[in-house]
Order: structure tokens, then sequence, then C-alpha cells
């Protein structure tokens, strides 16, 4: 047999792709990811008004961020168990409760501490997104199309950060509510969610009349799993978890850094106001977006050629931090908008390594333990974004705003991240027990 060419068992036909109602579960995450970006990335823009009107100084609000993102490391822990111990139909209703309870509450905040309290309660729930997102996907999606599946979740992210500036023109603006009413009324963006989220989802055998007996083959073709479930002991002595927390404690940092700090970027780099800059956020991100799908298409595709998941997502991610070494050259470009395109070309190789370490622990886990290991991981990632953020002040400062050394940090890790998974599982096997 050719190395890294899946076995096909001998006599078993081919099962062909048909039917839709799996994409339908698709879109309804799309719209889950997009609501959940837009109630994280509210306060942020609403800071400077905020910060005015009720006396912040820099490290009140700094304490407000952190507060989130301490709580959303942490969250993940507890909400990867929930969604593995509830199911995600369950599960992933609480997260969508929780975070829109934390949402809303920053309408009735006025102090510092109240807004900390707010960010915490949405911190735990929106950390409940991903590991609900993956189990999910685990259940809709054989392996063979999974990471496409989840690279189109994925692509939500940024379009939920876009889609914030524009809802609080809607509400603030053209509505003329005030901050504090555009907290309580996009809270019922949460609301209708959690309740379209308990009507359609369920398991695909769940489904009975909607999903045709082909797509229900397509779903299951893969092979049965060996273990049923793992407990959250279990879980975390395994290689396979350390594997896919390991490549999130180093890459999520980055994503972080492009989120909280190429506004400051652009602005310092180019002598340009938010206005102008909105437009080159807009470009990366939308670029950002296409690496997320074509990252998941061509692992997908890679996997229905004949490769194995290990060849297939390892290629991928390779070449995804092939699409971050130009970050190299960014640092000192006077052409802004050949930064926009390196920077956006960086962004959109995060995206498509990203859909991929998302699609590995379905790979190794099974079903009913894949929430775990997406929290283990998504708590590995938020401890990562912490140390990035405080080192990259640390640098800025000792450097008089030079950003050479955060983005050559920043081309390594990607690789580093392949070598640590193909060390701790070399071929993205099946966890064993005993």
């Amino acid at each position: 047999m050719t190395a890294g060419v899946a076995p096909v068992e001998a006599g078993a036909p081919p099962v062909r792709r048909t039917g839709r109602v799996r994409w339908s579960i698709i879109a309804l995450l799309f719209c889950a990811t997009t609501v959940n970006y837009i109630d994280r990335t509210m306060l942020g823009l609403l800071a400077p008004m905020l910060g005015d009107e009720l006396g912040w100084n820099e490290n009140d609000y700094g304490n407000i961020v952190t507060a989130f993102q301490a709580a959303y490391a942490l969250g993940f822990l507890l909400m990867g168990w929930l969604v593995d111990r509830f199911g995600p139909k369950i599960g992933y209703a609480i997260a969508i409760g929780v975070w829109t309870i934390g949402h809303v509450a920053h309408g009735f905040a006025s102090s510092v501490g109240a807004f900390m309290a707010a960010r915490v309660v949405l911190g735990v729930g929106e950390a409940g997104h991903f590991p609900s997102v993956v189990r999910a996907s685990s259940e809709w999606f054989p392996q063979k199309e999974r990471a496409y599946a989840i690279g189109w979740v994925n692509s939500a992210t940024t379009i939920g950060v876009i889609l914030t500036a524009p809802t609080l023109w809607l509400f603030m603006t053209f509505m003329g509510f005030g901050w504090r009413e555009t907290f309580f009324y996009t809270g019922i963006f949460g609301a209708v969610l959690m309740m379209l989220w308990l009507w359609w989802y369920s398991n695909p055998r769940d489904k009975a009349g909607q999903v045709s007996e082909a797509e229900l083959a397509w779903i299951e073709h893969d092979p049965p799993e060996r273990i049923e479930k793992l407990g959250w002991g279990q879980v975390v002595r395994t290689r396979e978890a350390w594997a896919f927390a390991s490549a999130k404690f180093l890459t999520d940092p980055v994503w972080f850094l492009m989120l909280f700090w190429l506004p400051k970027y652009f602005s310092s780099t180019y002598n340009v106001d938010l206005k102008v800059v909105l437009l080159p956020m807009i470009v990366m991100y939308l670029l950002s977006d296409v690496g997320s799908i074509a990252g998941g298409w061509l692992s997908s595709r890679l996997i229905q050629s004949g490769r194995t998941p290990n060849v297939a997502r390892k290629t991928t991610m390779i070449l995804a931090g092939l699409c971050v070494l130009p970050l190299l050259f960014v640092s000192g470009l006077e052409n802004m908008w050949l930064a926009v395109g390196l920077i956006g070309l960086a962004l959109a190789g995060h995206q498509a390594f990203s859909s991929n370490l998302l699609a590995v622990p379905p790979d190794m886990f099974p079903k009913r333990a894949v929430g775990s290991v997406i929290g283990l991981g998504g708590f590995a990632g938020g401890v990562g974004g912490m140390i990035m953020a405080k080192s990259t002040g640390l640098v800025l400062d000792a450097t008089d705003g030079n950003y050479t050394v955060i983005f050559a940090c920043c081309t390594v890790v990607y690789f580093l991240a392949v070598g640590m998974i193909h060390l701790l599982s070399p071929r993205l096997a099946p966890v064993r027990i005993g």
C-alpha cells in the first residue's frame, strides 16, 4: 500500500455525498459564530465612549479585558466537559444562554467591577462555542469532509468582527438607542439563536424523514470508534490531547495579537485614524475567511483523493504556516496596502491552520470526548494569548514600537506546532487506552 494513502475495505461500495441537511447545521453554526463575535467585540468599539462617560483610565480597561481573557480560558475547561456530558444540543444551548446573560449585563453596569463581572460571564459562556462547533461537526460530517465544514464556521469569526460596527450604527445612530439599550436589544440575537438551536439541532439519526438514507450513510461511513467515551481524567493523560493543546498554545496568540494590536499598528505606522484603518482591517479579515475555507477544503480534498488524515492535515498546516512567513517583511514597509496584502495572507494562513487544527481532535478521539479535548486546547490557547499580550507590550516598550521581533516570532510558531503534533501523535491515530 502506498504510504500516506488511506486503506479502502475490499469490496466495499463507494459512499457518495448526497443531501444537504448537514449543511443546514453548518449554516446555523455560522450564524451562531457571527453573533458570538459581535457580542465579544462590541465593548471594544464602545470603549472610547464609555471611558469618557464613566471615567475609565487605561488600567481600568486593561483589567476589564483581562477579566474576559481569564474567564474565557478557564471557561473552556468547564464548557468542554459540559458539552461532552450533555451533548452539543443541551451543552451549546447552555453556553448561548450564559454568554447572552453576560452580554445583556453590560447594559446594567456602571462601575469597573460590574463590567469585569459581565465580561467574566460572557467569557465563560463564549468558551462553549468551539467545543460545541467541533462536537456537532463530528456528529454530522465524516472525517473526509469535516475540516471543510469547520472552515466555513471558522470563517464567521471575522464576519462577526466586521459586522459589529454596522450593528452599533444600526441601533445607536439609525434607531437612536443609547449604549445600554443597545446591549439589551442585541441580546435578542442570542435568545433567538438559542431557540433556533434547540428547535433544529439533533443527532442525524434523530432527524428521521429529513435526513435521507443516502446522506446518513455518507455521514456515518467512517470506521466505527474503538472507544465510545473517555473521561476527563483519561483525556488529560493522553499524548494526543496535549498534541492539540500545545499547538493551540503556540498559534492562538497570533490571532489574539492580530485582533487587538493591528489597528494600533496601522495607526502608529502609517499615521491614519480609525476610519481609515477600518477598510484595511475589513480587507485583511476577508482574506482570512478565504484561508479558513480554502484550508478546510484542501485537507478534505486530500483525504477524499486517498491520502490519510495524518498526511492531509499536516501537509495543509505546513502550507498554511508558509503563508505566514511574509510577516517577516512587513515591518518598515512604506506602502500601507502592500502591508495589508502581506498581513492578510498571514491571517489567511492562520485561519487555514486553525480549520485543520480544530479537525484534529475528532480524528483521534471518540465523539463524546471531543468537547473536553477542545476545551483543554482552548484553555492552553487562552493562556498563550495572555502571555502574548503581556510580552507584546514589553517588546514594544523596549523597541520604541518596533514590531519586527513580534512578527518574526509569529512566523515560526506554526512549524513548531506541527512539530509538536507530529512528536506527540506521529500518525494522528485514534487513541488507545490500556
